[in-house]
């Protein structure tokens, strides 16, 4: 018998389930298995592919408990899921718009976990625009957890694009988030999986 919850885990750009955050989430959750299943998709390297397959992902269990967990890019479509439907998300060192950051990165690229080659074009920068929440109006749902000394992403820009949702701000820190396996059970109390 399947669990009656859900726990989505989306990472974020270039990265994989295999990441440091995903393997800590995975690690926690392992007593919790009857109850919680962790789905921690290898997702696509273009956005509409990969919303297609968060898409699927949703479909496929729906009327269970549902809750999302979504790093970087992943806290970007995170933050599409919960608009969507009625779930909670965690967004960790969350993406704001992921659009102007990737414009850096057009051409060729390589996911160092997987190893797949690719090229990121401008189409793709347009269908990250087209994934953006315009109206965000699920912010009651929504656990934002920002290190200040981010390397890659201004944690400001998070304080501001998610006003009114729940707050972690941690001085220093980088973009990995250090310590996030600290936070596995307050994130499974905030998602109210168990």
């Amino acid at each position: 018998m399947e669990p009656p919850s859900v726990l989505l885990y989306l990472h974020g750009f270039n990265s994989s389930p295999n990441s440091a955050k995903a393997q800590a989430m995975a690690q926690y959750l392992e007593p919790y298995q009857a109850q919680i299943q962790l789905v921690c998709p290898q997702l696509a390297c273009y956005p509409n592919d990969a919303w297609q397959q968060i898409e699927d992902i949703l479909n496929q269990h729906r009327g269970k408990k549902f809750g999302v967990v979504g790093s970087s890019l992943g806290g970007f479509l995170a933050t599409r899921v919960a608009q969507q439907t009625t779930a909670k998300a965690v967004l960790v060192n969350p993406a704001v718009k992921p659009y102007e950051l990737l414009k850096d990165y057009l051409g060729e690229q390589q996911n160092p976990y997987t190893q797949q080659h690719y090229q990121l074009e401008q189409q793709h920068i347009e269908q990250l625009k087209q994934l953006e929440v315009s109206q965000l109006s699920c912010q009651q749902r929504l656990w934002v957890m920002l290190q200040t000394a981010d390397e890659v992403l201004d944690f400001n820009l998070a304080v501001t694009e998610y006003k009114g949702a729940t707050f972690t701000i941690e001085e220093g820190g980088d973009h990995s988030f250090q310590g996030f396996e600290n936070h596995c059970a307050a994130i499974l109390d905030f998602l109210a999986l168990r």
